[in-house]
């Protein structure tokens, strides 16, 4: 039976490790590097790595950093951020990456959800929906370049397009939610577990295991992904990588199976 996955997600800016708060205001943290060798020694399900500047400013995805993350990391690499064409998705591939998360581009141009997947398999593409509430009546709305950009695209809809292209993974990213440490969006998860059959990770508010716990028991079988609950620790938000260990990952899928979808 699968099991949930519990994830840290790492923002990486001008080659640096950062922290960010509903998208802004992004705050150094350390060598990504680094971070990732001290989540091989805590025994991470997998990680994903995020260049939150590439699409923005129209810049290649960093290769020598992606062929360095690969050959450190002893767990699932999932990296993300300027990738636009097939030719890029391949080239990632090639340096030892299991997934790559498309986000702006699989918004702006779906089909290309498609020609990746045809090309490298549907289990190496996931793709990003950094999502916001906006206008009057405060309707969930896709965000693109770093959620400054709305797109009008409805989050649920566009969950069962990427489906039907070939999506093997949804990743749904809670811009009001991202580094608040308050909990997640379950209202927002809901609404997209409910329209697809795809695994989907949740990313953006957890600030305790038992944020985690709620979401893994909420929804069963779920990738659940944090930033701000792995990389700080306590109300001073020192920096401090940390995962669960063993025991407390078991404690936080006991009943997995018995979980509501």
């Amino acid at each position: 039976m699968l099991r949930p996955r519990i994830t840290p997600c790492l923002l990486v800016k001008n080659g640096g490790l950062v922290k960010t708060v509903n998208f802004s205001n992004p705050k150094y943290v350390g060598d990504p590097i680094n971070a990732v060798k001290i989540f091989n020694e805590k025994e991470v399900d997998e990680i994903i790595v995020v260049d939150i500047d590439a699409s923005v400013q129209q810049k290649e995805p960093d290769y020598m950093l992606i062929k360095n993350l690969a050959a450190e990391c002893r767990m699932p690499l999932c990296y993300g951020g300027g990738i636009k064409t097939v030719e890029q998705v391949e080239e990632i591939i090639s340096l030892g990456v299991e997934k790559v998360a498309i986000s702006s581009a699989a918004i702006s141009n779906p089909e290309l959800i498609a020609k990746a997947a045809e090309v490298v398999g549907n289990q190496s593409i996931a793709v990003v929906m950094d999502v916001k509430k906006a206008g009057a009546r405060e309707q969930y709305e896709i965000f693109i370049h770093n959620g400054k950009k709305g797109t009008g695209a409805d989050p649920v809809d566009f969950a069962k397009t990427a489906e039907h292209l070939g999506a093997g993974e949804l990743i749904i990213n809670s811009i009001d939610c991202d580094g608040q440490m308050r909990g997640y969006d379950l209202h927002l998860a809901r609404k997209v577990r409910g329209a697809t059959n795809l695994p989907i990770t949740i990313l953006g508010g957890a600030g305790s295991l038992k944020d985690i716990a709620t979401l893994i028991e909420l929804f069963g079988t779920i990738g659940a992904a944090a930033g701000s609950l792995f990389v700080f620790k306590g109300s001073y938000r020192a920096v401090l990588i940390n995962y669960p260990n063993r025991t407390e990952k078991d404690a936080l899928v006991p009943h997995v199976s018995k979980a509501a979808v």
